[in-house]
């Protein structure tokens, strides 16, 4: 029992983690209406950009920690919006105009561009950061085993769970979500009532750009480094994970993919490894494939 409870507890972070990339990759899915592995792509982006300012701030600034990871993760921010930015107005906003499935294509030529500009940022090796926050927090005891998680993993699933609400808050509560959803349902319908359509499209880009910095950011500083092929793992995944829940509604998605989360660690706990990514990414390709199916019904 103590050791499903850690499992369990292990899960948290992850399952948060996903769940927040899922909300946020929702949001751009509800523009575009096709696969975009380029979310992804910034996630990795920002987590890369984050690593080679908090190195630069350590190295040649001579910065302490906290000042370091602090300039790190405001580059990454700065860095990762006018990406975003950029890609919203001069690629994806066009292509969804005139051309819809170029979406697609252009996602995997964004993933290599964002993928080899970091890559030769950072010379082709890995950069690793001091670990932190890393007192263990015990919340359960039977006997000699206990039941915990460091620091900095409840504060990082703190803070992906409270972007996850509130987003939600934003969607359901203001007029922003009222446009955002109008524009999702039909942009033009929602151009003829007087919505700008182009604006909110790019606006909805940029913010899932900034949930995926924040995870981005502190998935880094907890795991220590962001790897190369993150990109592509991460952009394949999350177009898959968010489908558990459907991707007409951002809070289903990320409730499906923290779903997911609990199942791939719990997988890990219980059954073999060698075969976890097959499986579980095998059930991903049949949601969405009933998923895709319901949605032409």
């Amino acid at each position: 029992m103590v050791y499903l409870l850690q499992q369990l507890a292990n899960a948290v972070p992850i399952a948060a983690l996903y769940a927040a990339l899922a909300f946020g990759y929702a949001l751009i899915f509800g523009m575009t209406r096709r696969p975009d592995i380029t979310y992804g792509a910034l996630f990795a982006f920002s987590g890369q950009i984050f690593l080679i300012f908090a190195q630069f701030a350590w190295d040649r600034l001579f910065l302490i920690l906290p000042a370091a990871l602090t300039l790190a993760a405001v580059a990454s921010l700065l860095y990762t919006l006018g990406t975003a930015g950029g890609i919203a107005r001069y690629v994806m906003r066009p292509l969804n105009r005139h051309s819809p499935n170029a979406v697609i294509v252009a996602s995997l030529a964004l993933l290599i561009l964002l993928s080899e500009s970091t890559r030769l940022a950072m010379d082709s090796r890995e950069i690793w950061l001091s670990p932190f926050l890393n007192d263990r927090l015990v919340f359960f005891r039977h006997g000699g085993a206990e039941v915990g998680l460091t620091a900095i993993q409840l504060g990082n699933a703190a803070i992906m769970a409270a972007l996850v609400a509130l987003g939600h808050l934003l969607l359901v509560r203001t007029r922003a979500g009222r446009v955002w959803r109008a524009v999702a349902d039909d942009a033009s319908a929602a151009q003829l009532c007087g919505v700008n359509a182009d604006a909110v499209f790019a606006l909805s880009y940029l913010f899932a750009a900034f949930v995926a910095t924040v995870c981005a950011i502190l998935a880094t500083s907890y795991y220590g480094t962001m790897d190369f092929s993150s990109g592509l793992l991460f952009g394949l995944k999350v177009v898959l994970i968010a489908a558990i829940g459907g991707h007409s509604v951002p809070l289903r998605s990320a409730l499906g993919a923290a779903v997911y989360g609990f199942a791939e660690t719990l997988w890990g706990s219980y059954l073999p490894l060698a075969w976890r990514d097959m499986a579980l990414f095998s059930m991903l390709v049949l949601l969405a494939v009933m998923y895709r199916r319901e949605a032409r019904v």
